[in-house]
């Protein structure tokens, strides 16, 4: 019997495999190096990023969780502040804005973009908010252009979370460039992602940067001087020197991406099947490819059983998790329908064809 072998989600392996040979030279030149934290590797990743987003710094940070909380740290927000977040998002964006004592204020996104509705960001702004955090989820970048309109008419901080879409565009604009501070994730399975735990802050503005590379060092400039509370949140010589590797391909990934998606959109025909939309092919570089269902968990299983795997992201919004029971009173209907029927298909820059094509067939098959 011939076993036939799965679709993946995602194959982390094979995507770095093809980088094998470049990654085990700089893996043996850090190592014969001697320096392994804030080194020459860090440098030149941060400047080499920091010109890929067309910003003027990049700092490199222990992870994406971290580089939010640094932002905000940075900017002194604390109890009472107010910082306007997307009901549907991942829970470390609501995390970092909880971590230096504000108060998240979710508002429901654009059922086609799943990105925080701009029209519904206005009626939540009072004295205390200080900040927008607009996060591109799945890869496609938000209605910066709006956002950015409402922050300046209010004086208002925009944090961008990027942590899921390394190199989409927006006007001509690469994310991490489209608000006053960008906070990166490059967990090993994002776009552009590390062997390890690394994020990163992208800024254009001087200030910001040079308190942010203080408070990511212990809150020191000069060893054993400390000017603030800092943290330990330095992104690591190795991982650094893995990041400028990868980084010389990801427009390239992203292109495989994107013509993944364009056959997923263009040939999945099954009325039980919502596919996701854009704004504009650039816009988005498909860190998932999340379609919907009314019945999720039959389609996943049916799915499975036609060997290709799916995972859910995310299962349940954060204004109901156990660890926000303060907000569990919320009903937030855009955000509640959106986390009971998204359902992400494999997609990656090492998809095979074949692979695809058995998806597209299996869901057109699904009655």
């Amino acid at each position: 019997m011939i076993e036939i072998k799965a679709v993946p989600f995602l194959d982390l392996k094979e995507i770095n495999s093809q980088y094998q040979p470049e990654i085990d030279m700089a893996i043996k030149k850090v190592n014969e190096s001697g320096w392994y934290i804030l080194g020459k590797e860090v440098d030149e990743f941060e400047t080499k990023f920091a010109e890929y987003c067309g910003v003027k710094h990049c700092i490199g940070v222990g992870n994406g969780l971290e580089a939010l909380i640094l932002i905000l740290k940075a900017w002194e927000f604390e109890k009472g502040d107010e910082v306007i977040v997307p009901a549907n998002t991942y829970i470390a964006s609501i995390l970092a804005v909880s971590r230096v004592g504000a108060t998240p204020v979710f508002v429901e996104p654009g059922i086609n973009t799943y990105n925080i509705d701009p029209e519904k960001i206005e009626e939540k702004i009072i004295k205390k908010t200080k900040a927008i955090m607009a996060v591109h989820l799945y890869g496609q970048a938000a209605d910066m252009e709006k956002i950015n309109l409402i922050a300046q008419k209010y004086n208002l901080k925009v944090i961008e979370d990027s942590a899921q879409a390394h190199g989409a565009i927006c006007n001509g604009k690469r994310t991490g460039s489209l608000g006053d501070a960008s906070g990166f994730s490059f967990y090993p399975g994002k776009n552009l992602g590390a062997l390890g735990d690394a994020g990163a802050v992208t800024t254009n503005d001087d200030e910001l940067a040079e308190k942010i590379r203080i408070l990511r060092n212990y809150g020191s400039k000069i060893k054993y001087v400390n000017l603030f509370k800092g943290d330990n949140s330095r992104l690591d010589e190795l991982q650094a020197a893995i990041l400028r590797i990868k980084l010389k391909y990801l427009d390239a990934d992203n292109a495989k991406r994107r013509e993944i998606s364009k056959y997923y959109r263009e040939n999945i025909k099954n009325d039980r099947v919502i596919l996701p939309q854009t704004i504009d092919e650039l816009s988005h570089v498909w860190h998932l490819f999340v379609i919907r269902t009314e019945n999720r968990d039959k389609l996943s299983d049916y799915l499975k059983e036609n060997g290709i795997n799916t995972m859910i992201h995310y299962p349940i919004p954060p204004h109901k998790q156990q660890a926000y029971s303060e907000f569990n009173h919320l009903h937030l209907p855009v955000t509640e329908k959106i986390h009971n029927e998204v359902l992400s298909l494999p997609i990656s820059p090492v998809l095979k064809k074949e692979d695809v094509e058995k998806v597209v067939n299996a869901i057109n098959n699904y009655k």
